[in-house]
């Protein structure tokens, strides 16, 4: 018998719906199992068993309900166990952001995208590890500890959104709430073998969302299959009065079945570049052959500004952090140092409880945008990302999607950039632009390297193309295997 922990999330679904087992049982099977795997994953920091029960038997009350009345009006996701980047609001649940300088913060409300989840029965199982304030790309810069890799536990789960995709992964939840402000959706999806959405930018609300870059910040969800994807996107995305940049466009029904006749993917040649590991390459150039033989159509591109990308987002996105960063004072959240001066209790709060990486972005930032240098550092760095997003803009007048790696290489060993920085940020190299430019990203399996190690492909859209993207990924998952093999566990 398929333990519960190994069903996809359609499964579970229509598991409860046809009374084969209850959300109870299935958020327990999925607290056990956490119980059992976390202690070497960390992929959780906060658990929150008695809110999942609780939550999980208002589910089974409302499935008992529809059973005795015929009726087959339930919200898709009803009853299914989900964890949330700990950088999600959930009132009076502990968001740390994984920094100290959150630490005991319990926010008063909920972010929208969380809430809009709840109001269809959501089964919240505990809040998942981040870099600190989502700032990395390994989920080594949490405060409170490096999340493993479930495939290989010496290696990192990408970040910053690793702990949300190690407990995929893992069968220790069905899927989960993340967020993707330089790839931080995409590269963990990539590097633990499961497949994850970073929307355009506006599609889902940013409300509740603590802030890191604000004009890339993204919230989107980590599953194990564009089909299982999709109700979690279309649970969560549309306009939010409460946030200013939320898209007011009309959301309407994806289907997922699509034909690919006729689609035309790009692929730039500026992402197959010197140092890409040759696994990678050609694991990524066998997925656009098979997107071929179902139909589409492979056109050679270019995006000729993408060596700019990584410059322009570390500039931009530390500036962004210096600013939203300033609130964090000691006064107002989490905890307070003393000193005897008001002055002294900032400097000894934002001091030490602020970790390196956090510290060397708002220096970063704050050299950026700081008198005579703005024009010449922040200023530049807008114009360039008006280039990048007008190379995607006339890429998408030849081609429906862009197809290319996730990632240079696939998980790297914990601590193999630890004294080098700059290593690090390269391993966003190939998501960044896609934050730049403000359109949608679909990341999913498509290999395996010699070491045994998950191998990541990524689409990208136009703006509001997100339909497409689940299409292709669909057909590309209903023609091959990839997405449904496990780690070892």
């Amino acid at each position: 018998m398929t333990r519960l922990t190994d069903l996809t999330l359609l499964e579970a679904a229509a598991g409860l719906r046809a009374g084969q087992f209850s959300a109870r049982e299935l958020a327990q099977a999925h607290l056990d199992r956490i119980a059992l795997l976390d202690e070497h994953l960390h992929a959780y920091l906060a658990l929150t068993p008695e809110l999942a029960l609780s939550q999980a038997d208002q589910a089974d009350s409302h499935l008992a309900q529809a059973r005795r009345q015929g009726s087959g009006d339930l919200p898709p996701l009803i009853g299914l166990p989900m964890a949330v980047k700990d950088v999600l609001c959930l009132a009076g649940v502990p968001t740390t952001c994984g920094s100290r300088i959150l630490e005991g913060f319990r926010p008063p409300y909920t972010a929208t995208a969380v809430q809009r989840l709840l109001d269809q029965g959501v089964v919240v199982l505990g809040k998942a590890n981040t870099d600190e304030f989502a700032m990395g790309s390994s989920t080594e810069n949490s405060a409170y500890g490096v999340t493993h890799n479930p495939w290989s536990l010496e290696r990192v789960p990408g970040g910053s959104s690793g702990g949300p995709a190690a407990a995929v992964a893992a069968g220790l939840c069905l899927a989960a709430l993340a967020t993707d402000t330089g790839g931080s959706i995409r590269q963990p999806a990539s590097f633990c073998g499961i497949t994850g959405l970073k929307p355009s930018y506006g599609r889902v609300s940013r409300y509740g969302l603590i802030a890191y870059g604000s004009s890339l910040d993204c919230i989107g969800g980590l599953a194990r299959s564009a089909a299982d994807l999709l109700p979690i996107y279309q649970g969560m995305a549309g306009f939010d009065p409460l946030d200013s940049t939320s898209r007011q466009d009309v959301l309407t029904p994806i289907p997922l079945e699509g034909d690919l006749r006729g689609v035309r993917i790009g692929v730039p040649r500026e992402y197959f570049i010197e140092g890409i590991h040759p696994d990678v390459e050609g694991g990524v150039r066998q997925a656009v052959e098979t997107l071929v033989a179902l139909g589409a159509q492979a056109v050679p591109i270019s995006l000729p500004h993408t060596d700019l990308a990584l410059p322009v987002y570390y500039v931009i996105a530390p500036a962004e952090a210096s600013a939203n960063l300033a609130r964090y004072d000691g006064i107002r959240f989490g905890p307070r140092l003393p000193g005897q001066e008001l002055l002294d209790q900032y400097l000894e709060t934002r001091g030490r409880l602020f970790g390196p990486e956090v510290k060397r972005r708002i220096m970063l930032g704050t050299y950026a945008l700081s008198a005579g240098y703005y024009d010449a550092y922040y200023g530049q760095a807008q114009k360039v990302r008006t280039l990048i997003k007008q190379d995607f803009d006339l890429a998408f007048q030849q081609v429906d999607l862009i197809g290319c790696p996730v990632a240079p290489t696939t998980a790297f060993a914990i601590g193999a950039h630890g004294d080098d920085p700059l290593a690090m940020y390269l391993e966003d190299v190939f998501t960044l632009p896609a934050n730049l430019a403000g359109v949608p990203g679909m990341a999913f399996p498509v290999g395996r390297d010699a070491d045994g190690l998950p191998i990541g492909m990524q689409l990208m859209a136009p703006a509001l193309g997100e339909a497409a993207l689940f299409q292709a990924t669909h057909a590309y998952q209903q023609a091959t295997g990839w997405h449904k093999e496990r780690p070892p566990l």
